[in-house]
């Protein structure tokens, strides 16, 4: 089964090609241009460089969240154009799932972080059963400093938000393992459409933990 997975939840997006269990190519930019200036060019790029077009594709996989509401809408968006375009199915992953994805083995439990606004950041706990990844929280939007207080073990810490998680049990990983990746979200993507576990494009939605500003202002309440 051939995947192409689209990660936009943090600046450091990207888009990759699996092949059953290969990947065939993986495009990673971490800079300040938005993800509606390079999403498209990046999808046309690594298409291109492996010789394949949208025909090819039997499957779209994209990290539905928590992350940044712009990022997700613009990927989410883009996904559902794709589908469309060819009627492929969509898995959804979600994005703390295929950080922690991508620490297969990890002796000790395994914690991505993702910044959020008004100084939380989005996260769970995640610990490697033999098999795979298994989640032992729930998703949560909180404070760093109490998410460093939940720390109770040596843990390994992902996300470019894990620095503000001051714990001495909180073991930074590597530059190479630390952001989200979209090869992960296509694996993830790949195992869920094998199982069957895949939607439409009218049943794609965005996993919020919480309210946007846009509808904060529309509903006229503060965000706790």
């Amino acid at each position: 089964m051939r995947v192409l997975g689209v990660e936009t939840s943090t600046l450091a997006g990207g888009v990759a090609l699996l092949d059953d269990e290969r990947v065939v190519g993986e495009y990673l930019l971490d800079i300040s241009l938005t993800h509606s200036e390079r999403l498209m060019v990046a999808i046309d790029r690594v298409l291109g460089d492996a010789r394949w077009d949208l025909g090819d594709v039997d499957a779209l996989a994209v990290a539905v969240g928590p992350g940044s509401f712009t990022g997700l809408r613009i990927g989410l968006g883009t996904v559902k154009g794709l589908a469309l375009a060819r009627a492929l199915p969509i898995a959804a992953v979600p994005t703390l799932d295929a950080m922690a994805a991508g620490l297969p083995f990890a002796a000790f439990p395994v914690c991505p972080v993702i910044a959020a606004r008004k100084d939380e950041v989005y996260t769970s706990l995640y610990r490697w059963s033999g098999a795979e990844m298994c989640r032992e929280w729930e998703y949560l939007a909180l404070r760093p400093d109490e998410l460093a207080a939940r720390l109770s073990e040596a843990t390994i810490v992902l996300g470019a938000a894990g620095r503000t998680v001051r714990s001495p049990h909180a073991r930074p990983a590597p530059a190479a393992r630390r952001g989200p990746s979209a090869a992960c979200v296509a694996q993830l993507g790949l195992e869920r459409a094998r199982r069957g576990e895949t939607v439409d494009a009218g049943q794609l939605l965005p996993l919020y933990l919480r309210p946007s500003e846009a509808e904060v202002k529309h509903r006229g309440v503060a965000v706790a």
